[in-house]
């Protein structure tokens, strides 16, 4: 997976892209309603699937799964949200609190994957985090829904374009090529540097 992720480092920073725009709008906008939010919402988890699917796609056979997982996941809660976005603003937060704690889950079991591959992998098991605890905010209401979620995005895209900046510069590093197994700077599986 670290090969992956070195190679394509800017599916992740696409990835946070899309998080920081949607964040913004929704922490710049609060007053906007609940269908537009949700109509960016709806895309923002759609690009969200599509970019982990991509993802999953390349990915190692062991690796696949929680990017499976993922993809699906914002693939279909964007589209039910672009589908219906004026359903309502309960049906949109336990969607929204639904897709933040399975997406969370899911990041974190890839951080825990790449931790035999990556030193440092804090930044995905950050991210996910972020998105479990947001997730369980939006049930409980705890502070207005737009706000929470904008904040989340905005933590989020930093966490996944610091990760992808970090990929980035182990491909380049390493002359583009990572062997699984062995630790970035250190001995890989094969006994070489």
């Amino acid at each position: 997976m670290l090969d992956y992720l070195a190679e394509h480092w800017w599916v992740l920073a696409v990835r946070g892209a899309a998080a920081i725009v949607f964040g913004l709008v929704a922490v710049l906008w609060p007053a906007i309603t609940a269908a537009a939010l949700a109509t960016v919402f709806g895309v923002y988890a759609l690009v969200e699937g599509v970019f982990a699917g991509w993802a999953a796609l390349r990915a190692r056979d062991e690796d696949r799964p929680p990017l499976v997982g993922e993809a699906v996941l914002g693939a279909v809660v964007g589209l039910v949200v672009l589908a219906w976005p004026t359903a309502g603003v309960a049906v949109l937060t336990v969607l929204l609190g639904l897709w933040a704690v399975v997406t969370g889950v899911f990041e974190i079991i890839t951080a825990y994957r790449l931790r035999r591959e990556l030193s440092g992998e804090w930044l995905y098991i950050f991210a996910g985090a972020l998105s479990v605890a947001i997730g369980v905010l939006i049930w409980i209401a705890v502070i207005p829904v737009a706000f929470v979620i904008g904040i989340y995005a905005l933590f989020f895209g930093a966490a996944l374009i610091g990760l992808s900046l970090r990929m980035r510069s182990l491909g380049q590093g390493t002359g583009g090529t990572l062997r699984s197994g062995g630790s970035p700077g250190g001995p890989r599986a094969d006994g070489t540097l």
